[in-house]
């Protein structure tokens, strides 16, 4: 509406007067023109105020500035021939459990067939070089996955199994590269209420090499939402967070330089405590940049929480300093598929390296 109407008013005035009108519009309505409707955008730095208390360990960071800026110009439309695609994808219990399926309760059940089905076409269609994986149950399943997407055109021949202290939910990684190490942090418990916890699903650590470079791959799954007996759910987050930063920063110690992709199921939103306790303060040269995804429409959700109806951002991939500038930000995004409800809860993030 803004514009028809300044649009009709230049056309009745003066050439002198369009032009003020027109630097006035350009001067105070240029910063509507990105602005979207539909989803909130969880990844505008100071989109929301964390109140940390005195005895808290992390205070809050300045705001980063926008990402976009660092995107160079000359970024071209789809991803080169060199690059390497990473995607970070939760796939909704890939294991065997208890199940309510198609109106009956299920013991001991698999991953529906339909479901299964679905998670390999999105991988498949979307050709990555390199997948995380949340919510694997046994090293087999894993290799179900593995065998799936060879069958279906995408063959991944190296893989890494990982987990923490739950025995049904673990993480795994394929990849197309050479596997050339992996490690696991040195502290995998912590105390809270007078009480010993471990790291639930733990850290996958696993480093490959591909293009004549090295990438560290350090994915998580961290505590659920849900209530728990034992404990503040959210707090256990925090202490989980807090091991895996503890890892990233004995990584950083050993090697200032080193390009670390952290990634994974963070089970909380970027304002919150543990995501902060994660990337750590922007002015520190350990900081850890979320790439900034959005999907098809501009929304930038990655998780539906069907029974309540709730769309949020928990899913993440953070970069160091170092790789960076390295991430082809433009052409990363959600993968919206049309099947992607079918396969998953959660929406897959798929990364592209220059």
């Amino acid at each position: 509406m803004k514009i028809r109407s300044i649009t009709e008013l230049t056309n009745k005035r003066a050439p002198a007067v369009t032009g003020a009108v027109l630097c006035l519009f350009l001067a105070l309505g240029i910063t509507a023109c990105g602005e979207k409707d539909g989803t909130p955008d969880w990844d505008k730095p100071g989109g929301s105020t964390l109140i940390v208390s005195a005895d808290d360990q992390t205070a809050p960071e300045p705001t980063e500035p926008e990402i976009q800026e660092e995107v160079p110009q000359e970024t071209p439309a789809t991803s080169a021939p060199e690059s390497l695609r990473f995607i970070a994808y939760n796939v909704e219990n890939w294991l065997t459990m208890d199940r309510y399926v198609d109106h009956k309760n299920l013991k001991d059940s698999p991953k529906p067939d339909a479901e299964k089905k679905a998670v390999v076409q999105l991988l498949s269609n979307a050709k990555p070089d390199v997948i995380g994986l949340c919510e694997i149950g046994k090293a087999a399943d894993l290799a179900e996955i593995q065998q799936s997407l060879k069958a279906a055109g995408l063959d991944l021949p190296h893989s890494h199994y990982s987990g923490g202290a739950d025995p049904i939910r673990h993480l795994g990684l394929l990849s197309r590269h050479p596997i050339t190490s992996t490690a696991k942090p040195a502290e995998m418990e912590y105390q809270m209420d007078g009480k010993t916890f471990g790291f639930n699903r733990g850290v996958l650590d696993a480093t490959i090499q591909a293009k004549g470079k090295s990438y560290r791959f350090l994915g998580v799954h961290l505590k659920s939402k849900r209530e728990v007996e034992e404990g503040d759910q959210e707090q256990m987050r925090i202490h989980e967070a807090r091991l895996l930063r503890r890892h990233v920063d004995s990584i950083l110690k050993a090697n200032a330089d080193a390009r670390l992709i952290v990634y994974g199921d963070f089970n909380d939103t970027r304002p919150s405590k543990s995501h902060k306790t994660i990337t750590g303060s922007y002015n520190d040269p350990g900081y850890l940049t979320a790439v900034p995804f959005k999907d098809s429409r501009g929304d930038a959700w990655t998780h539906h929480w069907a029974p309540h109806d709730i769309y949020s951002r928990i899913d993440f991939v953070t970069v160091t300093r170092a790789l960076r500038r390295e991430v082809d930000f433009k052409n990363s995004h959600i993968i919206d598929d049309a099947s992607w409800s079918s396969a998953s809860d959660h929406r897959a993030l798929l990364t592209i390296f220059r």
